[in-house]
């Protein structure tokens, strides 16, 4: 659910982690298969994952039965088809099951004009590609109609803030029209809006104006590394990102009892946390900090590197300034850190990339290793509970363990 699909890493290879997944697939139940994707790509919001795992099940004559009914589910965005046939052909083109081909006319319906105008790019499978490969059947009278124009090539232009913004070309008031137009017609999501906050800066938006989408966006899917990740790029704003981030946690559900957060500052833990990402492993990690600063009973926050600080009990940005500025960015001393703890906890939660230079000792009581840079190879096995890769849904998935386990 956390893995970096095809991204290379420090121990591993992103086609090495793409491999491993593949040769579980036979392993498990196919029911079981089918419900991981599933929930990859509903619950966990992942988009590749969920397609390796149906093209996998797509091999095996005991798996096949549900190719169909899962890929339906699992395609949620009209590129997906695309996307699909292509992981399909990854190893040389072949022909489509015939549970891949009722999957896939299935799915294609789903989408409207705008959607698969968006979305038809030319790549080496296009959606028309996939029309013709599948046989799908239109509904309508209105949905023939569609799919002859895509076929054509004459789908009208989608009105999305991209293609606004590129109609502006360099002209810099005409961007500037632009970016003010999205913004009043409430056009801009919460991530677009956080992504081009320096971009709207740089055009000469009226603060006024980005400040009203700021407090208005919903956030309730949004979590505090991306608002962090946003302060980075543009940290004039960092107020009214600070308002709103309060506000994406202030439903959710609280962890109980008394947490202690222990978060890597060593120097890998500025590196990206994918090679197309603007966001750090730092990010996630504060991220993660201010997340259970607002949900945790009781939180304490220490960092290591070469040693072991304790951070002072601050919120937001504060919080993230005092770990990132709490010591230097040096080595990876885990081992030594979690030998000097003292504090009690009812759950330790270590946040690293896992390269450590000693040994990691057992926790005194629940612990969790995160590694944000979702490597095979980590630290800290038998009585740690690893998750090995960052989600947004680290917080969610102790919550329910912990559940289960009382």
């Amino acid at each position: 659910m956390a893995c970096m699909l095809w991204e290379d890493t420090f121990y591993e290879q992103g086609e090495t982690v793409a491999s491993r997944i593949a040769s579980l697939v036979p392993q498990v139940d196919a029911a079981v298969v089918a419900e991981i994707a599933v929930e990859a790509r509903e619950r966990m919001k992942l988009r590749h994952v969920p397609l390796l795992l149906v093209r996998e099940m797509a091999r095996y004559p005991t798996h096949r039965g549900l190719v169909a009914e899962t890929l339906e589910r699992v395609i949620q965005r009209a590129d997906e088809l695309a996307e699909f046939v292509a992981i399909y052909w990854k190893d040389g083109r072949c022909p489509l099951s015939a549970q891949v081909k009722k999957g896939l006319a299935a799915a294609f319906p789903k989408f409207d004009a705008y959607a698969l105008a968006k979305y038809d790019r030319a790549k080496a499978v296009r959606l028309r590609d996939v029309l013709f490969l599948s046989h799908a059947r239109p509904r309508t009278e209105a949905q023939a109609v569609l799919w002859k124009q895509l076929i054509a090539g004459e789908l009208p232009v989608p009105e999305t803030w991209e293609v606004r913004l590129s109609a502006a070309g360099s002209d810099l008031e005409a961007k500037r029209e632009a970016w003010v137009s999205l913004l009043l017609e409430k056009r801009l999501g919460a991530l677009a809006l956080l992504r081009n906050l320096r971009n709207l800066q740089q055009a000469g938006v009226r603060r006024d104006l980005i400040a009203d989408a700021l407090q208005v966006m919903k956030t309730d899917r949004v979590l505090p590394f991306r608002f962090l990740a946003a302060a980075r790029q543009a940290p004039d704003w960092e107020p009214e990102l600070e308002q709103a981030m309060f506000q994406s946690v202030a439903s959710a559900a609280r962890l109980k009892g008394r947490t202690v957060l222990l978060v890597d500052v060593s120097g890998s833990m500025d590196a990206a946390l994918g090679f197309r990402s603007q966001m750090l492993r730092m990010d996630a990690a504060c991220g993660l900090a201010v997340l259970l600063r607002e949900l945790a009973d009781e939180v304490a926050v220490y960092t290591f590197s070469s040693g072991l600080v304790k951070v002072p009990p601050r919120r937001g940005f504060a919080l993230r300034d005092a770990i990132v500025n709490s010591q230097p960015h040096l080595g990876t001393a885990l081992g030594y850190a979690l030998e000097r703890l003292r504090e009690r906890y009812d759950r330790l939660i270590v946040i690293t990339d896992e390269q450590t230079a000693d040994r990691v000792p057992p926790p005194a009581g629940l612990g969790y290793m995160i590694n944000v840079a979702s490597y095979r190879n980590g630290v800290g096995y038998r009585t740690w509970r690893h998750i090995d890769g960052f989600s947004e849904a680290i917080v969610e998935y102790i919550r329910e363990s912990e559940s289960v386990a009382s």
